[in-house]
């Protein structure tokens, strides 16, 4: 077996491996990194049995497209570790991929990511690698979050939420709630077609409602789960908790990536959507949004849970095809040819699951700024370093679990290769340059997303190094020059 680098790129990271490009995983092999989150990391990967210029494969039992061709040779390789966790931990990995395998078995749909095929790795020489759970799923081109990133038109964005709707209208047909819906869990295939992923979270229902751990992602969380009552089972999840997820939704897609409420930090926004749901403050959208999904997405940010429960993913979907004249939502068998927007250097795949919510680095392959040392003479700015997990935040434990990394280079992948030798942690106080604020998106563990790094200064050997730290791991926000272009410096 090839051997296995070492992840250096943040909290959360460290628990996971980087797999070089060849290496084994049952059937498949990978081609590349895609992504990484708090326990899991995402590859790239092929059929082991392919040739490298191969573009299909011959289908796994059971596959098939909706025209009956084989599906590209691409996967997605989501691995999970489990080993040095908690058992706690551990077990909580381990439900979230037995979640994503029954759900797949039990419910699959042209509107849902595709699960292939799923290993548990056999790697004694690899502690870290040995036990970790790995499921491979169809590749797709890029996230809803990606096309937010640089706008939709309206008929684009009418077809893409009828996807989702219908994607939602079978979860909740066949007993589940999806409980993280956000614009990184909605993919796009490569033939335009739109599909909901990671579904870590789902949580199946008993009756009317089913039992979740207290975790989601704070700006697409409704308002009662902020106030729910933790009982032995979890908290209460409903189909009305998708519907308000899709409320954010669609004002995103059609208000350039904007939510419907107000605030700097998810906890913030989170906090306005609780006053909107208490009768204080009246629901105030973008009016960039057409006044038919102004009106729909008012539906699917009732306030309470009675008020949505009336608006189900189906109802939702009837009056989206009603609007959009009966343009419906190709299947993947008709291979229909898109232009897209922007086409990323690194595709993107099935989203990372994201329990904790550590750092995730995205891969967008954009050139962007490096920095320069402000004017000699000048008293040097200082920053404090913020990590978001709160067991990291006692600064006496200097737990190399806890340390962040520096990047080497703000706007390219954030993997161990742009990764500096030296470690920051929680509290330290760092002199900063400048900064740029179009870097590698980051973020942190309360989901707090920034593109914002400050080139700082760090020790190293005799001498003053520099490197970056993204916004979100600190709470200061110096005025600061921006920074050149890395091409100047180089």
């Amino acid at each position: 077996m090839a051997p296995v680098q070492r992840r250096g790129a943040s909290w959360g990271s460290d628990r996971t491996e980087l797999l070089p490009r060849g290496y084994r995983v049952g059937a498949w092999e990978v081609t590349e990194p895609i992504g990484a989150g708090g326990w899991a990391t995402v590859y790239a990967g092929r059929s082991a049995h392919d040739r490298a210029d191969d573009t299909e494969r011959t289908l796994l039992p059971g596959e098939q497209d909706g025209d009956g061709a084989p599906v590209r040779g691409e996967v997605a390789l989501k691995v999970m570790p489990t080993a040095r966790l908690a058992p706690r931990q551990a077990r909580a990995v381990a439900e979230a991929a037995r979640r994503e395998v029954e759900l797949a078995r039990r419910a699959g749909h042209p509107r849902l990511i595709r699960l292939l095929d799923s290993v548990v790795l056999s790697a004694p020489e690899c502690p870290l690698l040995d036990g970790a759970i790995v499921l491979v799923m169809e590749r797709a081109r890029c996230s809803l979050r990606d096309l937010l990133d640089v706008g939709v038109t309206g008929a684009e964005g009418g077809r893409l939420i009828a996807g989702i709707c219908e994607g939602l209208a079978h979860l909740h047909r066949s007993g589940w709630v999806h409980t993280d819906l956000k614009p990184e869990n909605v993919l796009i295939g490569f033939d335009g077609s739109v599909k909901l992923s990671d579904f870590g979270l789902a949580t199946e229902l008993t009756g009317t409602h089913g039992h979740a751990a207290p975790m989601g992602t704070l700006d697409y969380l409704p308002p009662e789960r902020w106030r729910a009552p933790l009982g032995d089972l979890g908290v209460q999840v409903r189909p009305s908790a998708d519907i308000w997820a899709l409320g954010i939704l669609v004002h995103e897609v059609f208000a350039s990536g904007a939510s419907p409420f107000p605030g700097a930090t998810p906890v913030a926004r989170g906090a306005a959507a609780q006053e909107y749901a208490e009768g204080r403050v009246p629901l105030r959208m973008d009016t960039a949004v057409p006044e038919f999904w102004r009106v729909l997405a008012a539906d699917c940010l009732a306030p309470t849970h009675a008020a949505r429960a009336v608006h189900t993913a189906e109802s939702l979907l009837e009056r989206i095809t009603a609007q959009e004249g009966g343009r419906a939502e190709p299947t993947p068998g008709s291979r229909a040819k898109r232009v897209w927007h922007r086409t990323r250097a690194a595709f993107l795949a099935v989203t990372v699951c994201s329990a904790t919510g550590a750092a995730i680095a995205v891969y967008a392959g954009r050139e962007g700024p490096s920095a320069s040392p402000r004017a000699s003479g000048e008293p040097p700015v200082q920053i404090r370093v913020f990590n978001a997990e709160r067991g990291c935040q006692d600064r006496a434990d200097r737990d190399p679990q806890c340390s962040l990394g520096l990047a080497i280079d703000p706007t390219r992948p954030y993997t161990v290769e742009n990764v500096v030798p030296t470690r920051v942690w929680h509290g330290d106080v760092l002199d900063v340059d400048c900064q740029i604020p179009q870097g590698q998106p980051i973020i942190d563990e309360e989901d707090l997303k920034s593109t914002r790094w400050f080139r700082v200064r760090v020790p190293h050997a005799d001498r003053q190094a520099t490197a970056w730290l993204p916004a979100v791991r600190t709470k200061d926000r110096p005025a600061l020059p921006r920074c050149p272009h890395p091409a100047a410096a180089r």
